[in-house]
């Protein structure tokens, strides 16, 4: 069976991407920093829809845990696709780039780019090994667009989509996405932004078919927003938040 590494598996559209895979026959390895919250989604899926999940708890800022979250795929077989998710916003609730601690920048930088190339870097043997190898990246529309109070959390998408447009020119072998899954009703949108937290949004689970589209089609590597491909159209670009 292929397998997926889902970073940020244990909740939001970390859960719903895993769900959606498993639902394909797909094994996964899912990562999150609360042990409690990843094992009880890993027993779900996996007894829901068959497939072997392992939950591997920890930080992806630790270049430990990112060796075993590869060891881990290693032990189900190799790996096919890695959808790095986990993120961190710099501060909650969002603020002015005047009021931004630096430490909070440099904690989503850590987290959001630095991590997210480590974890490439450490998966890149598996990835170039498996015959249909893909990275996705979760991107935002704060990534494109100057949005007040998004500037730290947007720069360092910014600088995701980046890295993610040279990793596809440098592995011509890989398909490589940086995706805009749009608003959702997540804890993160939550936490960004409290007092919209009662709004009506897409849950996860509706943006996942746009990421299952990727993988079944394998278009061309680029950025992509999943209300696109959820109306049909594989064009890249746009989206929102």
């Amino acid at each position: 069976m292929p397998v997926a590494m889902i970073t940020g598996g244990s909740k939001g559209l970390g859960r719903a991407l895993a769900g959606a895979l498993a639902g394909e026959g797909w094994d996964l390895v899912l990562d999150a920093r609360t042990a409690g919250v990843l094992e009880e989604t890993a027993r779900e899926l996996s007894g829901r829809y068959g497939t072997r999940v392992v939950a591997v708890p920890g930080d992806v800022t630790d270049a430990a845990h990112r060796a075993d979250l590869v060891a881990a795929a290693g032990s189900l077989g190799g790996l096919d696709l890695l959808v790095s998710n986990a993120s961190v916003l710099g501060a909650e609730p969002l603020v002015r780039l005047d009021a931004l601690p630096l430490e909070g920048l440099r904690r989503a930088l850590e987290t959001n780019v630095v991590a997210a190339l480590g974890l490439v870097q450490e998966a890149l043997p598996a990835l170039r090994a498996s015959e249909a190898g893909a990275v996705v990246v979760i991107s935002s529309d704060a990534a494109a667009e100057p949005y007040p109070t998004w500037g730290g959390y947007g720069a360092s998408k910014a600088a995701l989509d980046q890295l993610a447009a040279v990793l596809g020119e440098e592995e011509p072998g890989l398909r490589v996405w940086a995706v805009d899954p749009g608003d959702m009703a997540t804890d993160l949108y939550a936490a960004a932004v409290p007092e919209d937290a009662d709004a009506s949004r897409p849950s996860p689970e509706s943006v996942a078919p746009a990421f299952l589209r990727l993988v079944r089609e394998r278009p061309a590597g680029g950025r992509y927003a999943a209300p696109a491909l959820l109306e049909g159209a594989a064009g890249q670009g746009g989206g929102t938040r």
